[in-house]
């Protein structure tokens, strides 16, 4: 047993059945004497639905799944290059592609028996854009392990038909159609300060992110450790019941072996006395013959 190879096992299983498994492989590890492995498995969290929908994902859709994250590659790319041609194309695809993974997340799950709400449908896709929009997030996803859904970084604009256009615009734009240097300057500072106060919003709602993903992640921690606390519990319940079940049976054996115990007494004390009454019938009879046979003697 390993954590990679339990942690794939749990997170391919529905959450509804992901806790009960869990503390199965935990009870394994420490069985066998490896107490860090049953505690790393412990503090793996339960997937929320829409997690589990786009582990289902990447589990049963390996080659679109290669699709999204070449897709991605390209939108970066096409990003950073400001090619506004190539964004416009690969714009229009990421947007076909994560709709239809989305809805065939809901598809995978309703062949497993759960139903995804349209705000988890919502959740799957914008795990995709945020596939889409950063490496780190797309290898995350492609190994199968989510634990919650993921977000698109703030700031990541490829999304955006109208950035598309944008870029395209100015890497088209005739050489000499540059405006006066004066007005080319004043409209470089707007443009700077209104870069720099996107950047500051984009800056202040990733912070915002953050900290409401860490509020969540604490909430998240909070009730895995209240579900162990129940699992153990019960686990507790489970075992003095089991202790009691024990202990009366065994009290019923006592129960039955006294009885019988009490009855070959009775048999053995009736036996006793009949034995005692032939021995001292049998001794009077012989005093009897002997007082008997000496008189006849003397006579």
């Amino acid at each position: 047993m390993d954590l990679d190879a339990v942690a794939d096992e749990l997170y391919a299983l529905a959450p509804s059945d992901f806790t009960a498994v869990r503390g199965e492989r935990a009870k394994a590890a420490r069985a066998a004497g490896d107490r860090e492995l049953a505690e790393h498995i412990r503090r793996l969290p339960r997937p929320t639905l829409a997690a589990w929908a786009s582990n289902l994902l990447v589990r049963e859709q390996p080659d679109e799944v290669q699709r999204l994250l070449r897709l991605g590659e390209g939108l970066r790319q096409a990003h950073q290059d400001l090619d506004g041609d190539q964004l416009r194309e690969l714009s229009a695809q990421q947007h076909q592609v994560t709709f239809a993974l989305s809805r065939q997340a809901g598809r995978l799950t309703a062949q497993a028996g759960q139903h995804l709400s349209d705000d988890m449908r919502q959740q799957v896709q914008d795990t995709l854009h945020a596939a889409l929009a950063d490496p780190q997030a797309a290898e995350q996803w492609a190994r199968g392990r989510l634990a919650k859904p993921l977000t698109a970084p703030a700031g990541f604009p490829a999304l955006s038909p109208q950035v598309a256009r944008s870029a395209a615009a100015r890497r088209t734009k005739p050489a000499g159609e540059s405006a006066a240097p004066g007005v080319e300057s004043a409209r470089r500072r707007e443009q700077q300060e209104r870069l720099e106060r996107a950047r500051r919003q984009a800056a202040d709602a990733e912070q915002e992110l953050h900290d409401r993903e860490g509020e969540l992640a604490a909430a998240q921690e909070e009730q895995r450790r209240a579900e162990e606390d129940q699992e153990l519990a019960e686990q507790s319940v489970t075992d003095l019941s089991r202790q009691l079940q024990d202990a009366e049976r065994e009290q019923q054996r006592t129960r039955d072996a006294a009885r019988k115990g009490r009855g070959r007494i009775r048999a053995v004390d009736r036996t006793v006395r009949e034995a005692r009454r032939r021995a001292t019938d049998t001794a009077s009879r012989a005093q009897e013959l002997a007082e008997q046979t000496q008189h006849q003697a003397k006579n």
